[in-house]
């Protein structure tokens, strides 16, 4: 405990004399993203039945990737607009 009591004025004493100077520090600052809901769409295969032909298959699976395009671009932007 002596031992304590004489050396704890000198680490007092030595965080006085050490000057300091302020240090900027960047933090990134979480900010809410104001970007519009974006509804997925009703896909072109959503109504196929296992009756249905062939080519009205294809044609629906070719209509929903242009569909999925079309979707996955203002998913993009709008996360391009929250960066």
């Amino acid at each position: 405990m002596r031992w304590l009591a004489l050396t704890l004025p000198l680490w007092l004493a030595g965080c006085a004399t050490t000057a300091t100077q302020p240090v900027a520090i960047r933090i990134p600052v979480p900010v809410p993203c104001r970007a519009p809901a974006i509804e997925p769409p009703r896909f072109a295969t959503a109504n196929l039945r296992p009756a249905d032909d062939l080519q009205t298959k294809v044609r629906a699976l070719l209509a929903e990737r242009q569909q999925r395009l079309a979707y996955e671009t203002r998913l993009r932007a709008a996360l391009d607009a929250c960066r």
